[in-house]
């Protein structure tokens, strides 16, 4: 009997102890009075500072989410938007002062720590401090080793720096953790990345390793395009120029939207070599290929110009307009070739007709992710700084004129 009292009494002292420490969970005693701490987060400026950040309205959020956060000083979550509010606004010194007040908050969990590490970390690359930004984000790796968004700005800032290493071992270890399905995604990366120690070494004069790093970036991702064409400099560097020519026909025959980017190196070295036709003969086999393909009909065109075949390379010019007649580089050989000609006046009047809604520029490419604008196809985005995300931004091709002269 005496047994069975003693364990009543026990279970009714955990229960009262579950029970206390419930309250205490919700409850908290400010100036005499007992708070609620849920209440901040079923207030209703709490919500409205929620709807507000959906929204991008992010001043009436910090105003709503600043009273929410004071019903409740300890309401870390609150705390954490507002830091991180701070910072989009550009008040990043306000911001982390915020963050680093909360770092300082007894019993954190481990969690707890590394996701307010992780919005200091943030804090200090919008600020510009890469030092700092640094070391926060490996402190929380510390915390949380597998953090893939921690991993993601190391990689980031490692690519800003230009320690292509640094960034190439972050990557596989991104990969590392990845699904299954985004293997792909992570070796294109790897390759782009692979691309870029290939080229320190190159600077260094080191070009087996250069080589080495080359043909490493096309095992992982055959449309490694940058490699292909690093690989054929190399390799012509070297006098060995079969090869050369070898890795550039490689990335025609894997990528022919791209082949524009070695059509100098293929003609030069033709030429070098003697041999009148493989140039030509690669741009009609991309024509015929591809029927829109105006770049390879430009190339063309201005061999058959410098050969002194200006008859010839306006009538490719001018198909060439026909799919792109936006593109300044193309009117430019155009104005050369009719000059050529003695500016026909056939000649010139159907170049009037092509041109006379055209509106030039030179080529530029779009951030796909961002929506960045370059003149150059770069492989790496200098605003989001994702790989490979550039295209062609195109206007209206023009029509065939009803009068065209042949």
């Amino acid at each position: 009997m005496v047994g069975s009292l003693v364990l009543l009494a026990v279970l009714v002292a955990l229960l009262a102890g579950l029970a206390a420490g419930k309250a205490w969970e919700r409850y908290k005693l400010r100036e005499g009075r007992w708070i609620d701490r849920r209440k901040a987060r079923e207030s209703p400026h709490y919500i409205l500072g929620l709807n507000f950040l959906v929204s991008n309205q992010l001043d009436l959020a910090i105003e709503e989410l600043t009273t929410a956060a004071g019903i409740d000083a300890d309401a870390l979550e609150i705390h954490l938007i507002l830091g991180n509010l701070y910072r989009e606004k550009g008040q990043v010194t306000r911001a982390i002062r915020m963050h680093q007040q909360l770092l300082r908050r007894p019993k954190l969990t481990k969690l707890e720590h590394a996701y307010i590490q992780l919005c200091l970390a943030l804090d200090f690359r919008r600020g510009g401090f890469v030092d700092r930004a640094l070391d926060a984000f490996t402190e929380v790796l510390r915390f949380d080793a597998d953090n893939t968004y921690a991993l993601l700005n190391l990689e980031k800032l490692h690519e800003e720096q230009h320690q292509w290493e640094e960034a190439h071992a972050i990557r596989r270890r991104l990969a590392a953790l990845a699904d299954p399905g985004q293997e792909q995604k992570h070796k294109a990366i790897l390759a782009f990345l692979e691309t870029q120690l290939g080229q320190q070494s190159l600077q260094r004069e080191e070009h087996a390793a250069a080589v080495a790093r080359f043909e490493s970036a096309v095992d992982l991702d055959a449309r490694a395009i940058p490699a292909y064409v690093s690989l054929g400099d190399v390799r012509r560097k070297e006098g060995r120029v079969d090869e050369a020519i070898a890795a550039w026909e490689r990335l025609i025959a894997i990528a022919p939207e791209r082949a524009y980017l070695v059509f100098d190196r293929v003609e030069a070295v033709s030429r070098e070599q003697g041999d009148a036709e493989r140039f030509p003969a690669l741009c009609r086999q991309l024509i015929t290929a591809n029927p829109v393909d105006w770049r390879a009909r430009l190339a063309l065109g201005r061999h058959l110009a410098r050969e002194g075949r200006p008859s010839e390379a306006l009538d490719l010019l001018f198909d060439s307009l026909v799919h792109n007649p936006h593109a300044m580089e193309i009117h430019q050989v155009v104005w050369r070739a009719l000059a050529a000609v003695t500016f026909d006046a056939a000649r010139v009047r159907r170049y009037m007709e092509l041109t006379r809604e055209a509106v030039f520029y030179l080529d530029p490419h779009v951030c796909m992710r961002c929506r960045y604008r370059s003149t150059e196809l770069l492989w790496q985005c200098p605003q989001c700084h994702e790989w490979n995300t550039f295209v062609e931004e195109r206007i209206t091709a023009a029509e065939e004129g009803e009068d065209d002269d042949a």
